[in-house]
């Protein structure tokens, strides 16, 4: 099964959005089946088979996450992530201020879906270029 390193050598090849099919290919070829990234901090859930779960640190001091969700502004700042012209940092900040409180990657299913903290979908996408 992954265990973290592995994890911290795929996320290490990311430098924007633009680079997320291909950190998509990589967790795929370790095993990981799905995850959940929190804004307030980045920590994650890694999921794999047969209910195996590990989970990474914080990777960044506490954000504030909106207590409502701003929907366009949110498209908005992820479309400039996909295209590259923003760092994983600044668009865990532009998240947090449109009010995101995760995102969950299935790879099963190939979708990466942002829920505010209401739980509510914000929005679902399939992962581009994979």
């Amino acid at each position: 099964m992954f265990q973290l390193p592995d994890i911290k050598a795929a996320h290490s090849k990311v430098k924007s959005g633009a680079d997320f099919p291909a950190y998509i290919q990589d967790l795929i070829k370790l095993g990981v089946t799905g995850y959940d990234t929190y804004v307030s901090d980045g920590h994650a859930v890694y999921c794999g088979e047969n209910d195996f779960q590990i989970t990474a640190e914080a990777k960044y001091p506490v954000l504030a996450v909106a207590d409502s969700s701003n929907q366009v502004d949110f498209n908005h700042k992820l479309k400039l992530h996909q295209q590259g012209q923003t760092d994983y940092p600044t668009f865990c900040r532009d998240a947090a201020v449109a009010g995101v409180e995760k995102w969950r990657v299935d790879l099963k299913e190939m979708t990466c879906t942002y829920y505010d903290r209401a739980n509510n979908v914000m929005l679902e996408e399939k992962i581009p270029g994979v």
